[in-house]
């Protein structure tokens, strides 16, 4: 691990500090490319106008006119909690917007039956609601076959997704033959932020259906629905699906962010930030990334992700909380199985490199293996031993069905993508994008998924790609280890494209223990002064003497605030703690 000093231009941090930006946060911005304050804007006039997405008038037509005419809506949602969060935006949304109780309902696949996105048996789903119109929400992309059976049998189809669309033999994107398309990655489609996620998409054609319905006269100069009243479930869904934060997805964040903290929010997410033991007055992105997102995507992961759906959706108050403590339960059931895994994934590692010599990509299978978290565990991994790695599991089917996390410089999709072109037949379905992507192979195919996908990394991947680089914003200054300055950093939106501040400094190890088994407790003396720090996750002492990679963090304990170092890594460590 090398630590890389972030390059900070001083003339925009001096313009951000003249215009009345702390000191510290000046300098953080302009190293991310902040060069005025008016970059910083959250006003919502300041978001991109839907005009600029591909298909949104088309998509706002087609929705308008369901909802003059009476027709009835069912949404397809994802199994994670952008496809959830899209689900709930939408329902609520079209309800704002005019469609009655009857003219909403939503199906959601699970992940053990159905697999990924709109497949036939979900369209049956679907038609057998006696639904007339189906938008699918954070998925739909690849479903040509759905589809084409969903307009056979009499139904429009609306995707709404922000996924690439599949490549035919020749290289060129295919789409479905759907009736509309808003997704900023598909092909000739100009809107500015291509980071937006699923919830942010469906979000936009909500926008473009008010104007429809205002441009028919539906509502009155003035009273039009406020569709900002949404914003805290397209924040949500946005950071915990690890969408880059351009500046449009940082101020859907931020406008979302304000809401919660001002009380504003859906009695669901209430309900979850109660059940997490979190104080929505300081909600930060980092709720929804290791608070909220986990307790909506443990449901997709081992029950059924219309729990999370429902507990967005829901107005009633005491239902909200009792799907929310469901949730959390489900949620301490997901770590455990993820403990469990991550272990039996070490001992299988152990066994495949005895050497410790790590291959360029790695792809670890085993029957004991769940399904609902093979995309956490491929995580974990692949943030240890900074290796693309994919980890499967036998689905209902018998197939394995696989999920992958890649490093910078790595395309994970076009790695699948050229593995099924070298092996046709090899992938029974693929797909995904550069950092993360899933696949289909049958049992017997894994070792030779393992040698294609290692071809491929070897080709593709240097000494230098496989040698993990972690971006600090240097040493910090000791008269900004304060609460308020950790208050100021946490209420900053941080993320994807945007990264969180990480210091890094040389620090004395005075005393080091463990806690809770699994963490390092630290009193480090840094620039002469003694600190608190932890390191999550690891057991392994610490020299007397090192270099830590570090983010300012705010313990409260008993009602007493602190702040500690939260350590993120050690300047010349191979590997992370899982």
């Amino acid at each position: 691990m090398k630590f890389i000093a972030r390059d900070i231009p001083p003339r925009p941090a001096w313009v951000l500090e003249q215009a009345g930006t702390h000191p510290l946060l000046a300098r953080l911005l302009a190293a991310r490319g902040i060069r005025t304050l008016d970059e910083m804007d959250d006003a919502p006039a300041r978001l991109l106008p839907p005009s600029g997405l591909q298909g949104i008038d088309t998509a706002a037509t087609l929705l308008a006119d369901a909802i003059d005419k009476g027709r009835r809506i069912c949404i397809v949602a994802d199994y994670d909690c952008d496809g959830a969060t899209a689900c709930a935006t939408g329902l609520r949304g079209l309800a704002l917007l005019g469609a009655t109780p009857a003219q909403l309902c939503y199906v959601v696949p699970d992940r053990a039956l159905h697999g990924y996105g709109l497949t036939p048996p979900i369209v049956d789903m679907v038609r057998a609601r006696q639904a007339d119109i189906l938008v699918t929400v954070d998925n739909g992309m690849a479903s040509h076959e759905a589809v084409d059976k969903a307009r056979a049998l009499g139904m429009q189809v609306l995707i709404t997704d922000h996924h690439l669309p599949v490549v035919d033999a020749q290289g060129q994107p295919s789409l479905p033959a759907a009736d509309a398309i808003v997704n900023p990655n598909q092909p000739a489609c100009g809107f500015a932020s291509k980071a937006l996620v699923g919830v942010g998409v469906m979000f936009y054609v909500l926008l473009a259906v008010r104007a429809e319905l205002r441009r028919r006269g539906r509502f009155e100069a003035g009273s039009q629905p406020r569709l900002e009243a949404l914003l805290d479930l397209v924040a949500l869904g946005t950071i915990a699906d690890v969408g880059r934060l351009d500046a449009n997805n940082r101020r859907l964040v931020s406008l979302g962010l304000k809401r919660i903290r001002s009380g504003r929010m859906q009695p669901g997410l209430a309900a979850l930030y109660r059940a997490a033991g979190r104080d929505p007055a300081r909600a930060s992105a980092q709720d929804f990334g290791f608070a909220l997102g986990p307790r909506i995507n443990a449901a997709g992961r081992l029950a059924e992700m219309g729990l999370g759906i429902e507990c967005l959706i829901t107005d009633d108050l005491d239902r909200a909380d009792m799907l929310a403590r469901q949730l959390d339960a489900i949620n301490r059931e997901r770590r455990e199985v993820e403990a469990g895994m991550r272990d039996q994934a070490e001992m299988t590692l152990d066994s495949l490199l005895p050497d410790g010599d790590i291959p360029s990509a790695l792809s670890l299978f085993d029957d004991g293996f769940h399904e609902g978290v093979v995309g956490i565990v491929a995580s974990r991994l692949k943030d240890r031993l900074h290796r693309p790695t994919f980890i499967f599991a036998r689905g209902q089917d018998g197939l394995l069905k696989g999920s992958g996390r890649s490093i910078p410089g790595f395309h994970l999709r076009d790695a699948l993508d050229l593995v099924s072109k070298r092996h046709p037949g090899l992938l029974h379905r693929f797909g995904g994008h550069a950092m993360a992507a899933g696949c289909t192979i049958s049992p017997e195919d894994h070792e030779l998924f393992r040698s294609a996908l290692l071809a491929v990394a070897d080709a593709g991947l240097d000494a230098d790609l496989l040698s993990r680089r972690v971006p600090t914003d240097g040493a910090l200054d000791g008269q900004w280890y304060t609460a308020e300055v950790a208050q100021l950093i946490d209420q900053a939106v941080w993320g994807p494209g945007f990264e969180a501040p990480v210091f890094c400094d040389m620090v004395e190890v005075v005393n080091q223990r463990l806690v809770g088994e699994r963490h390092l407790k630290l009193s480090l003396r840094v620039q002469g002064q003694l600190r608190d720090g932890i390191w999550f996750g690891r057991s392994e002492p610490l020299p007397a003497r090192t270099r830590l990679a570090f983010r300012l963090s705010l313990d409260e304990f008993q009602g007493r605030q602190r702040v500690q170092m939260v350590v993120e890594g050690a300047e010349g460590a191979d590997t992370q703690p899982l």
